[in-house]
C-alpha cells in the first residue's frame, strides 16, 4: 500500500479519526519511513502560516534515524526551525545528559547540527518533583497555545509523533497505570510497572487535540501490538488515541505484516 494523498491535504478537522479509522501509509523498510516523514513533515511545517507549528517529537529508533536526516544537506536550510516549536510526547525523569533521554537524542541527532533558536525548543524538565514538573511544562504548552483550555478547532499541537510499545504504550501512557484514566490534564507523570524510571507524558487530551497524530512503526516486531492497537483492543493504551484531525499509520511491511 502507498501514501495516500489524504496524508498531504489539510485534514477535516470536524470529524476527527482515531487509530481504528486512521489512515495507512505502508512503505518497504524503515528507511522509507524515516524518508517519507522528513519529506511530510517539512511540507506541514512550511504550509504553517498563521502561526507557529507545533510539533511534539517521540523517541525511539525510527524517529532518530527521522532526526538524522533532518539535520542533513538535504533539509536543515530548507526545514523552518525558527518557526516551530519544539516539545516531547513523553520523557523519562532522568538528566538531559542520561543515555536514556529522549531530548538527549534528539539534541545529539538534530538539534546541535541546525539552527532552531533556544527559546524553540521545550525539554521536560527532569528535576525536583515529577507532579511538579509536568505542571511546569503545561505552563510552558498553555504559553504557546494562547489559553489554559483546550478549545475545540483550535489544536494544541500540529503534528504529535507516536511510537507503539510492544505492551501497547504509547508516549508514556502505560498499562494499569492512573494517567490512562487523565481527563483534564495536559501533562501528567507515570511510574511504569513493566519498564523503568519515572516518565513525564502528554495526556489523551493533549494528544487529542492536534491536527496530525503520526504513529511511526518498524520492523516485524511491532507488528502484534499494531494489530491489537488497530483493532481498538481496549486493554491496549494506545487504542484510546484520538484526534481532531488525522491520524496517520505510517509504517514499514514487516510492522504492517506484509
Amino acid at each position: 500500500m502507498e501514501s495516500r494523498n489524504s496524508c498531504w491535504e489539510k485534514p477535516d478537522m470536524t470529524a476527527g479519526h482515531d487509530v481504528k479509522t486512521g489512515a495507512m501509509v505502508v512503505l518497504p523498510d524503515a528507511e522509507a519511513v524515516a524518508q517519507h516523514m522528513a519529506k511530510w513533515l517539512t511540507a506541514q511545517a512550511l504550509a504553517k502560516k498563521d502561526g507557529p507549528f507545533v510539533l511534539a517529537l517521540s523517541g525511539g529508533s525510527t524517529p532518530r534515524r527521522l532526526y538524522q536526516i533532518l539535520a542533513s544537506a538535504e533539509y536543515r536550510d530548507r526545514f523552518p526551525w525558527a518557526n516551530t516549536q519544539f516539545f516531547f510526547g513523553d520523557e523519562r525523569f532522568v538528566p538531559e545528559s542520561d543515555a536514556a533521554s529522549n531530548y538527549n537524542m534528539v539534541e545529539t541527532e538534530m538539534l546541535a547540527y541546525v539552527k532552531v533558536p533556544p527559546a524553540n525548543v521545550h525539554p521536560m524538565p527532569t528535576s525536583g518533583e515529577p507532579v511538579q514538573a509536568a505542571a511546569q511544562y503545561q505552563a510552558e504548552l498553555e504559553a504557546v497555545y494562547g489559553g489554559k483550555t483546550l478549545e475545540p478547532g483550535r489544536p494544541l499541537f500540529d503534528v504529535v509523533m507516536l511510537g507503539l510499545g510492544d505492551n501497547g504504550h504509547t508516549a508514556s501512557l502505560f498499562p494499569r497505570q492512573p494517567v490512562l484514566e487523565e481527563k483534564k490534564l495536559w501533562v501528567s507523570t507515570c511510574v511504569p510497572d513493566d519498564a523503568p524510571h519515572t516518565r513525564l507524558t502528554l495526556t489523551y487530551p493533549a494528544i487529542h487535540s492536534s491536527r496530525h497524530v503520526v504513529f511511526m512503526l518498524a520492523g516485524a516486531g511491532k507488528h502484534e501490538a499494531f494489530a491489537r492497537v488497530r483493532a481498538g483492543d481496549p486493554a491496549e493504551p494506545a487504542s484510546h488515541i484520538t484526534t481532531e484531525g488525522e491520524l496517520i499509520w505510517l509504517m514499514d511491511k514487516a510492522a504492517a505484516g506484509q
